[in-house]
């Protein structure tokens, strides 16, 4: 793998965890909380995209089609942040965590698949 997809896509995991987790126990979504959702989406789309050439295109296993339905799933979420913030829905600003928790773990599904099948293999 290519050095510099592992370095983007662990700055990745780093934005987006701090993002989730921290607006879960805040108990309340904050935008600079959508500014680590959003920073933590560049960052996989750009070490995905850096794989991919690595790999030399999508490849129709778990870790492929579950990379893809994770970064639509990220994409929603920080497109959904913004409408909550933007709307001042207090109640939805209150209950975002949960939904920001899910995608989170389906996120790593694809982050540590790699990892889980090298180690069967």
């Amino acid at each position: 793998m290519d050095p510099a997809a592992s370095i983007i896509m662990a700055a990745a995991l780093v934005f987006y965890s701090i993002g989730v987790w921290s607006e879960r126990i805040a108990g309340r979504l904050k935008p600079w909380h959508l500014a680590f959702f959003v920073l933590g989406l560049i960052c996989d789309t750009w070490g995905t995209g850096l794989m991919l050439e690595y790999a030399g295109g999508l490849t129709f296993d778990i870790h492929g089609i579950s990379g893809l339905i994770a970064i639509l799933l990220m994409l929603i979420h920080a497109v959904w942040a913004g409408i909550v913030l933007l709307r001042k829905d207090e109640q939805a600003i209150q209950n975002f965590h949960r939904f920001s928790v899910a995608v989170w773990v389906i996120w790593l599904i694809p982050y540590f698949s790699p990892m889980l099948f090298q180690i069967g293999g």
